[in-house]
């Protein structure tokens, strides 16, 4: 549980630009952003405007040239590269639109190459995988490879692999950009399931409205500010 009750991510005052002078690109600016425990919020910005730094600045995989990014209550502008990978790798969980599967790897083996990594016996992690997997609705095909596995069966393994460690937060960049709608409606909802049963947080960019409206609340990316919208 996080330090501030019930708070999984808490961005603050975040910059994040590239380049300088006058080629300068502010992608963030002063940036505010928080989300609750139990909590999915759908980001809808058009393209370029940094939906995709925003996800990558939450989720430790670049730094803020300034403010603050709290993870569980932890702040972590002043962490070592060590920390932040600690603190990503136990706390953060990503699910992108390519499933990226190890096509070597059976389904199973996929979401539970993340929890042997961290020090899970295999015996514990298969036997948590599977729970994932039939929480998701694809443990019969927990023994075939990815190209054995429909889009939308690769894209819930996918889902699983990334809530495997029980992590705090799960964002997600358009993780139903290759799917049709019937398909997209059914991963969204097994992701919503997951992401509640666990208490977890989910920051969901995506350009589907349909499923944007089904998340607790709507944030957009105006002038590198983060403000609540509806559609």
């Amino acid at each position: 549980m996080s330090k501030q009750s019930g708070i999984n991510l808490k961005m603050s005052g975040v910059h994040r630009h590239f380049g300088g002078g006058e080629t300068i690109v502010r992608v963030l600016e002063s940036a505010d952003l928080t989300l609750k425990a139990s909590e999915i919020v759908a980001l809808i910005a058009p393209s370029g405007a940094g939906k995709s730094t925003l996800l990558h600045v939450g989720g430790l995989l670049e730094r803020a040239q300034a403010g603050e990014v709290e993870i569980c209550g932890q702040k972590t502008s002043k962490l070592s590269d060590r920390g932040r990978t600690r603190l990503r790798r136990n706390s953060i969980g990503y699910v992108y639109q390519f499933h990226n599967l190890l096509p070597e790897f059976s389904a199973l083996e996929n979401v539970s190459l993340a929890q042997m990594i961290a020090g899970k016996s295999k015996a514990k992690a298969d036997a948590h995988s599977m729970e994932l997997l039939e929480m998701l609705g694809v443990s019969e095909r927990a023994l075939h490879r990815p190209g054995e596995l429909s889009g939308g069966e690769q894209q819930r393994v996918a889902i699983a692999r990334a809530a495997a460690n029980n992590p705090r937060i799960i964002l997600a960049d358009e993780p139903t950009g290759n799917l049709d709608p019937e398909i997209s409606a059914l991963v969204f909802d097994a992701f919503t399931s997951l992401v509640k049963e666990r208490g977890a947080s989910a920051l969901i960019a995506t350009h589907n409205h349909d499923l944007a409206k089904r998340a607790d609340r709507i944030v957009t990316l105006e002038k590198g500010n983060i403000i609540a919208t509806k559609l």
